[in-house]
């Protein structure tokens, strides 16, 4: 199976918020779930630009079917032993921590990564017994301004390095694993790490995310055959809430928030040039070394690995711009 087959986008618009429909904003975003298409209108009267993904979801859309249509089957595939990513992508203030994370209460609201914790224990459940015995491994880091942070340590501020493995191939050397054996052993964990998260205010969200986070699974399985033969499966799981994607002038951004929006566009636009020399098909250097998110995932994005991008948007007709930028990306 080809790198092209095993990434699949989707993209998810929030609805217009209290803010801007009070300010008078038009929605200029059209969604049409059963051909994947995405239209948005254009400010000046010119036909409306239309793009194609493999689904698209609009505003109001619940939680749980996009989980269960983007993120469920690669769930299934980490057990298997494939490595899997799923990572949202948008300008700050479209919904990629709501639906990466969600909220906890009430039940229908939790995002992505929370039911991912579910699946795989119930999973693990259903399938584990006297012949398979399953290993289940959590982390979790945020690369912020290009450095490396354990969201885990007792001390978070430590910048850790990326090291190369002929075992284990790209690693973070002396970062934090657990074993978890439970879904809340793994909430935990994440609850605990989002709080060492960096966010700062800008002027288009008062809590963004200054920071790309991963939190990563490792499901390891062996299953002994009635000879005593034993078949060890290793699947990882990336799951991805990259820092918000948008125009330096678009948030006032100055100081340390300016730095910190300079070195998030250029993570996001390396991993841009990544996906697409994979898809290109064509070219023989993928430039997995042009920043640390891209080098932390190389391995789940080449090879054997499936993929999901969510791209999240805003509806309303001031961010025109940045919808028809996150699309173009997508």
């Amino acid at each position: 199976m080809s790198s092209v087959e095993c990434v699949r986008v989707a993209v998810r618009c929030r609805p217009l918020n209290s803010q801007e429909t009070a300010d008078g904003r038009g929605q200029i975003v059209e969604m049409d779930p059963k051909s994947g298409t995405c239209s948005v209108l254009t400010p000046n009267g010119e036909p409306a630009k239309t793009f194609t993904f493999d689904a698209v979801y609009p505003p109001h859309s619940l939680q749980e079917t996009i989980y269960k249509q983007t993120a469920a089957p690669i769930l299934d595939s980490v057990i298997e032993g494939f490595n899997g990513t799923i990572f949202a992508y948008g300008q700050t203030g479209t919904g990629k921590t709501f639906t990466m994370e969600g909220m906890n209460d009430p039940s229908e609201l939790r995002g992505i990564i929370p039911r991912a914790f579910e699946q795989i224990f119930s999973m693990i459940a259903s399938r584990g017994g006297q012949n398979t015995e399953f290993l289940v491994r959590a982390s979790y880091l945020e690369i912020y301004n290009e450095e490396i942070r354990d969201l885990l340590a007792k001390n978070s501020a430590n910048k850790l390095e990326i090291k190369d493995s002929t075992d284990s191939g790209v690693y973070v050397r002396d970062l934090t694993s657990y074993v978890v054996k439970s879904t809340k052993e793994c909430d935990k964990l994440r609850d605990f790490g989002a709080k060492n998260r960096h966010t700062g205010a800008t002027a288009m969200n008062q809590d963004s995310s200054r920071s790309h986070s991963i939190y990563t699974i490792t499901v390891e399985s062996c299953m002994t055959d009635p000879d005593g033969t034993a078949h060890i499966k290793m699947g990882k799981l990336n799951l991805v809430d990259l820092a918000g994607s948008e125009r330096q002038s678009k948030t006032q951004a100055s100081g340390d928030r300016l730095k910190e929006a300079t070195k998030i566009n250029l993570s996001l636009s390396a991993l841009g040039n990544v996906i697409s020399a994979l898809v290109d098909g064509k070219s023989t250097h993928i430039p997995y070394r042009d920043s640390k998110l891209t080098r932390l995932l190389q391995d789940s994005l080449g090879g054997n690995t499936k993929t999901v991008m969510v791209a999240n948007m805003g509806p309303a007709d001031w961010n025109y711009d940045e919808t028809v930028s996150t699309l173009r990306y997508a």
